[in-house]
């Protein structure tokens, strides 16, 4: 595969998603614009994570727009209280589900709390109200499903594979598992963990498709 073909392949990892300095904003907007027409919300932090979703269900045979389902990346965990109340019970009694990274789990109980959706104290608990939270966080879990071999593949193809081996020399990363490094290495650049997201679900078995996406599509 030579640059032309891997710039193509990159480009189109990110088709009909925003990126850039303003992106959450606008992804946030984007969403709300078709609020009016559906009938349950996923609730997820960022775009890297809508992306994931959305390609998973695509490769599941559903058509999210379709079913009526947004797809709603809220621009960060803290945003939880203010959707869940506007979209939940208290506010458009839409059908609510969703997943976050580990680190989120304290906000998103308190935010289901506040928005009268339960009052889950444990992931266990939020799980059963239809939010599931990664073991640690999105890349993690796509890393694990997909393998790290395999991901260094798909870092090959972009033409990243020579900038991850020169990452893995860096003294604070040497001799770290590999499946660490390449979460660190996918957090390096703004766009980087963007195209990955979509790279990543579009190779992994679906058999072995992260947990907490499968859990949260299986809701609705």
């Amino acid at each position: 595969m030579d640059s032309r073909q891997r710039e193509q392949l990159a480009s189109r990892a990110l088709a009909g998603y925003v990126s850039g300095p303003g992106a959450p904003i606008t992804a946030t907007h984007l969403a709300l614009e078709r609020i009016d027409t559906a009938v349950a919300v996923i609730l997820v932090e960022g775009i890297s994570d809508q992306i994931a979703i959305e390609t998973l269900a695509s490769r599941q045979g559903r058509d999210l727009d379709h079913e009526g389902i947004v797809v709603l990346p809220m621009g960060g965990a803290q945003a939880i209280t203010r959707f869940a109340r506007q979209l939940g019970p208290a506010g458009e009694r839409l059908a609510l589900a969703g997943f976050c990274d580990a680190d989120a789990t304290t906000a998103f109980c308190q935010g289901l709390a506040k928005a009268r959706i339960g009052f889950p104290q444990t992931a266990a608990e939020m799980a059963r109200l239809g939010f599931h939270v990664c073991d640690r966080d999105l890349e993690e879990e796509l890393i694990r499903s997909v393998g790290p071999e395999e991901v260094e593949d798909i870092l090959e193809t972009q033409g990243d594979l020579s900038s991850f081996r020169t990452f893995q020399k860096q003294p604070q990363w040497r001799g770290r598992p590999v499946a660490d490094q390449l979460r660190r290495f996918f957090g390096s650049k703004a766009k980087r963990h963007l195209r990955y997201a979509r790279l990543m679900i579009e190779v992994v078995d679906l058999d072995r498709a992260p947990k907490p996406l499968e859990a949260t599509l299986a809701r609705f």
